[in-house]
């Protein structure tokens, strides 16, 4: 007697969404499981924030331009994927980085690891840290660990052992490339709980760095290009066209789903007037629309996604030629929040990666938009592009006319662990366990990094298979 067909709905295309429905059809597969799969997705192109624009030479990113191979969730799938050889890696010959402080550019001292030096003297040698701040930072050899009942914040605990200089200098501005956010709000515990765990178990936040494993303290000797950073050779984008590709499943896009409900064992999916039933539902949407979604099957989980934040944020890809620019080495800077600029950081693309633009061209990529100026969104693409290039003026004294723009705008698109946020996902697991069958993913909860959705995706998609098929 052949085993009753059973249906999955994964609401959200991006790529979460996309790869529990990969990980779904290949166990399905695998195992000659009678599964039927079906992908919701509200815009009318999959991918989420992974959007790459290709155009007459150039390679534009919307959203992420690489990963952490470190991870290596996002490098497993590609080689499924068969484009594990598409893979490439930084331009070592440009490998250099920047802090925007005080008027002028500073090298990014080499050695960081998770953000904290694991070296002294390139830290000591460095133009960002006046000496009295560097006198400040050795101070975390002396001070004694301080036991904390539950959580911090990340500026707290960074400026409790370090300084409050080197955090506003170094660490803040590096933090606000990963999450665009108020470090006086990010949770420790749900962002780099790491650091938390080094200073309770040496005693010194930088004892604890130069003390981890060889493997770990050479990542931080070879300096952040070399730690790892990947992309594909057409863009991030690629990764997405071969998932769509290898996946035979029913695909809808231009779908918004309306609600969704339990009824009895499964859930009827509302998707402009009419249901369509699920034995399993995945939803990876981002925190607020999972919240309007569940608002009828458990309202106690719809409100713990309320409560998560997120912030707006937009990239403004600018091109010119080489030949009216000053001379620009390196992959681009960060800016520290205490600036007061506009600019969160510029990424100078085609230095960072190949085959990004013509020979002749540097591609920029500015980010604009972080916890607290989030007003500019508000602006039209054209202001954007002005406020963009009125910034690259006056920090690299780039008066050119952009031969090309393109502006992405991601609203409410970075989620925002502030404190309480582990807490809040422990209640959010908690709640699941009343609802067999409902399986939620994301960025939203553990991780904002392409590496963390794929694994995230990953474990909804187990998770699924184990109550739709036991062992």
């Amino acid at each position: 007697m052949s085993a009753e067909r059973k249906h999955v709905i994964v609401i959200g295309g991006g790529i979460t969404g996309l790869t529990a429905a990969h990980r779904l059809q290949r166990a399905a597969r695998a195992r000659n499981l009678p599964l039927d799969i079906t992908v919701l997705e509200r815009e009318a192109q999959l991918g989420g924030k992974v959007q790459t624009v290709r155009h007459a030479g150039f390679t534009i990113e919307g959203g992420p331009d690489s990963f952490l191979a470190s991870k290596p969730q996002t490098v497993e799938l590609c080689t499924e994927l068969g484009i594990a050889d598409h893979l490439i890696g930084t331009n070592d010959a440009q490998r250099r980085t920047y802090v925007y402080s005080r008027g002028r550019l500073h090298d990014l001292p080499e050695g960081l690891s998770g953000l904290v030096p694991s070296r002294l003297e390139p830290l000591m040698r460095s133009s960002l840290i006046s000496p009295l701040g560097k006198v400040r930072l050795l101070m975390d050899f002396l001070l004694p660990a301080r036991s904390i009942d539950g959580d911090e914040t990340v500026a707290a605990f960074v400026t409790r052992r370090l300084g409050r200089e080197t955090f506003e200098r170094l660490i803040e501005p590096l933090m606000g490339g990963i999450y665009a956010g108020d470090a006086n709000q990010l949770s420790l515990n749900a962002t780099f709980p790491q650091l938390r765990q080094l200073e309770l178990q040496h005693g010194s936040l930088l004892r604890g760095v130069m003390k981890q494993s060889p493997a770990t303290a050479q990542q931080g000797r070879a300096g952040v290009g070399v730690r790892g950073f990947l992309s594909l050779r057409a863009g991030m984008g690629e990764l997405v066209n071969a998932l769509a590709r290898q996946l035979d499943v029913n695909i809808q896009c231009h779908c918004t789903v309306r609600s969704v409900q339990r009824v009895g064992n499964s859930f009827d999916v509302r998707i402009e007037g009419s249901a369509t039933q699920a034995d399993a539902l995945i939803i990876t949407t981002p925190a607020f629309v999972t919240a309007e979604l569940l608002r009828e099957v458990d309202r106690e989980l719809a409100d713990a996604h309320r409560a998560i934040p997120y912030v707006s944020t937009a990239t403004i890809s600018l091109a010119y030629r080489r030949a009216q620019l000053p001379p620009l080495h390196g992959f681009g800077f960060v800016v520290p929040t205490i600036e007061r600029r506009n600019l969160l950081a510029c990424t100078w693309a085609s230095n960072k990666f190949a085959e990004r633009a013509p020979d002749h061209v540097l591609l920029l990529r500015c980010f604009i938009g972080r916890a607290g100026q989030e007003q500019l969104l508000e602006y039209d693409d054209e202001r954007l592009i002005q406020i963009a290039r009125d910034e690259l003026e006056e920090i690299l004294h780039m008066a050119a006319e952009p031969m090309l723009t393109k502006v992405f705008r991601w609203m409410r698109g970075m989620p925002q662990y502030h404190l309480g946020h582990f807490e809040r996902v422990q209640t959010i697991r908690a709640r699941l366990r009343a609802q067999p069958g409902l399986v939620l993913a994301g960025a939203a909860y553990r991780g904002v990094g392409l590496p963390d959705c794929v694994r995230s995706a990953n474990e909804a998609a187990q998770q699924t298979l184990d109550y739709l098929f036991p062992t």
